[in-house]
């Protein structure tokens, strides 16, 4: 049996999905690493703990697949995005790598805004924000200018990952779009950007597309894991657009809304689309196409919060045990998840959540629904961002809102559209194995790679009297923010 292995290099764990040649996920391993947070503020990683989580998942797959050794014919790769690794000309880690989700470059974004805001939203299609890499780098440069000074060369964590396994230095288009010094439109790395902002273009690595081949295994690693045959490798792509690609999310009329920690929606675009700075814009796995993602900072985080908070005594099954109980709206009681500011549509880090008409009759369910409406309701702002003519003619729904019936059904409602389940979800670490089935020539293209990997569960359909009822209550849920954006200023 021949086997596709995607590696997804996440914030807290490396997952590795291994897939056969027929389209079927045979094993899956993962392995946890720590975060560091030196400051308030900070979140960093080292990454030899990736190298060290990478070999334990390559061991537990030897372990649980007899011939895993002998079938494994490529790797690709899935990654958080935008964080900063720093290597010498020995390519030693410098520095700890800082993280997509590190806010301590607040002041390095002003300054790319104001020094520089309408050039680099031409040419890399998105806004300085503090996730991003360049923030990142003029960090490092203003406040470690003796890590600066070693440094030869920048890559993201995947990338880092892949050149340890192959001794081959690569980006991804997908992943470079998220370091703000990508040509997005001509696919390059911009000379505008880099020279603007004093970084030599050296420091950079190739760029290639997400199914390219990037090197074999090294020897060392063959023998060390005893792989049997030759194991390619394969460029792979950021979280999002492997998570998309893993939904089969390549068409502009089908969007994706996941909902983890934070919440994403997205939908697949098949040219450059010039959104204003109000959305996010990347390049996507599939070549020569693009993706656009609206972000709630706090979705799935709400939730955990309200349920830590407020009844830390019940599993998240008997925590919405009732909510389908409680009427669309939750009686009048609104809720909004700004808890840790809000991304799309307002890029505010001041603003935080609120409950809105608390009534003695609210019980813990109306509060419950109340959390799981306001985080599709702050998904909805990036529906309307993202799909002002109404193309869309489904989502696939993914992530903690598609484990519960009565949320797919609220997201039916509320985005009014019908809503599509994963049969299996796999998150990005399918997409990865896609792209690796992809490059060695197991199928023509990923359209042809998602009708063999893909398969879709339920459709849920919306109801035309909720639709109604959420639209009205939506209108009051878009006016709070304004309300309370000057109260949450004077704190």
């Amino acid at each position: 049996m021949a086997y596709v292995l995607g590696i997804d290099l996440g914030t807290s764990s490396l997952k590795g999905t291994l897939v056969d040649n027929n389209g079927k996920v045979r094993a899956i391993a993962s392995s946890e690493y720590a975060l560091s947070h030196p400051k308030a503020g900070y979140s960093e990683q080292d990454p030899k703990a990736w190298i060290k989580a990478c070999s334990e998942v390559l061991r537990k797959l030897k372990k649980q697949v007899a011939d895993f050794t002998a079938g494994l014919a490529g790797i690709s790769f899935s990654g958080q995005m935008h964080s900063l690794v720093l290597l010498d000309e020995n390519f030693e880690v410098l520095r700890p790598a800082i993280l997509w989700n590190d806010v301590r470059t607040t002041a390095q974004c002003e300054v790319i805004m104001q020094t520089y805001g309408p050039e680099l939203q031409q040419i890399t299609g998105n806004i300085a924000l503090e996730g991003f890499t360049l923030p990142k780098i003029l960090w490092v440069k203003e406040h470690e200018p003796q890590i600066w000074e070693q440094t030869q060369h920048i890559l993201l964590p995947k990338d880092y990952l892949r050149w340890w396994l192959t001794g081959n230095l690569a980006m991804d288009f997908s992943d470079a779009a998220g370091t703000l010094l990508l040509d997005l439109k001509h696919k390059r790395w911009s000379k505008e950007v880099l020279e603007h902002f004093g970084i030599p273009e050296t420091l950079v690595p190739p760029l290639v597309r997400s199914s390219e081949a990037t090197g074999k295994l090294r020897e060392a690693v063959k023998q060390e894991f005893g792989f049997k045959n030759d194991v390619m490798t394969f460029a792979g792509c950021a979280d999002n657009a492997c998570a998309a690609l893993g939904a089969g999310i390549l068409k502009h009329d089908v969007g994706m809304v996941s909902i983890g920690t934070s919440g994403v929606f997205l939908r697949a675009q098949p040219k450059f689309v010039d959104h204003q700075g109000k959305l996010h814009f990347f390049a996507h796995a599939v070549d020569d196409h693009y993706y656009s993602m609206g972000v709630t900072l706090a979705a799935g985080h709400s939730l955990n919060w309200f349920r830590d908070t407020f009844a830390p005594d019940k599993s998240f099954t008997e925590l919405l045990a009732n909510v389908g109980k409680i009427a669309a709206g939750a009686e009048g009681l609104l809720f909004t998840p700004y808890l840790v500011g809000e991304r799309t549509p307002y890029f505010d880090s001041q603003i935080r959540g609120s409950f809105i008409g608390i009534d003695a009759r609210h019980t813990l369910d109306h509060f419950t629904r109340a959390v799981l409406e306001g985080i599709t309701f702050s998904l909805k702002d990036s529906q309307m961002l993202l799909d002002p003519k109404h193309e869309l003619q489904r989502l696939v729904s993914v992530g903690g809102g598609a484990k519960n019936a009565v949320w797919l059904q609220m997201q039916a409602d509320i985005f009014n559209m019908p809503v599509t389940t994963l049969e299996v979800e796999q998150g990005p670490g399918l997409g990865a194995a896609m792209l690796a089935a992809t490059g060695l020539g197991w199928y023509a293209d990923l359209d042809e790679c998602v009708d063999n990997f893909v398969a879709y569960g339920d459709t849920i359909m919306p109801i035309s009297e909720n639709v109604d009822r959420y639209q009205r209550i939506y209108e009051v849920y878009r006016k709070i923010y304004p309300q309370t954006r000057m109260l949450c200023g004077e704190r």
